[in-house]
């Protein structure tokens, strides 16, 4: 298998480590996780050149945002499992190490801390939410899943390999 598919496979199934995670949340806790039909949104209206909302939730819909919203939800992860990839060290991939993939998950929150967030209309790292610190808390966990989901992929897929 070339190396950019067992990438893209490891950020898929990193991805999806979240979205199992969050059905967790929402099934045991009443969590509920973040609608990517709303990061649809986001993503078509900048084609109109807005970025910023004073809430995504209340600007309007555009035609496909939850198709547009999973592939973007994909795509980040695929792509963050490449920027780890090309910093882990060599051979990661081959021989993945939870520790680096944790850490780089728990650091990736900054993306939504300063630029999802705040785009939406929920502040920088969420302190227009009604509860900031529990929504740091639950982008912090999310992330930590995040990384440990590149470390169960990798790991599966150098089984298989």
């Amino acid at each position: 298998m070339m190396p950019g598919a067992e990438v893209i496979l490891v950020g898929m199934g990193a991805t999806l480590c979240i979205d199992l995670w969050a059905s967790f949340l929402a099934r045991v806790f009443g969590v509920r996780s973040l609608n990517y039909c709303l990061l649809g949104r986001w993503v078509l209206h900048m084609r109109e050149g807005r970025v910023v909302h004073a809430s995504i939730a209340a600007s309007a819909p555009k035609p496909y945002e939850c198709p547009v919203g999973w592939t973007a939800h994909y795509s980040i992860g695929i792509g963050l499992a490449m920027a780890f990839v090309m910093l882990a060290r060599d051979g990661w991939l081959e021989r993945p190490v939870l520790l680096p993939a944790l850490a780089y998950g728990v650091a990736t929150v900054v993306v939504p801390f300063l630029t999802m967030q705040p785009a939406f209309g929920l502040g920088i790292a969420g302190s227009k939410t009604p509860s900031p610190w529990k929504a740091r808390l639950k982008s912090v966990m999310t992330h930590s899943v995040f990384g440990i989901g590149l470390w169960v992929s990798a790991l599966l897929l150098s089984r298989v390999r």
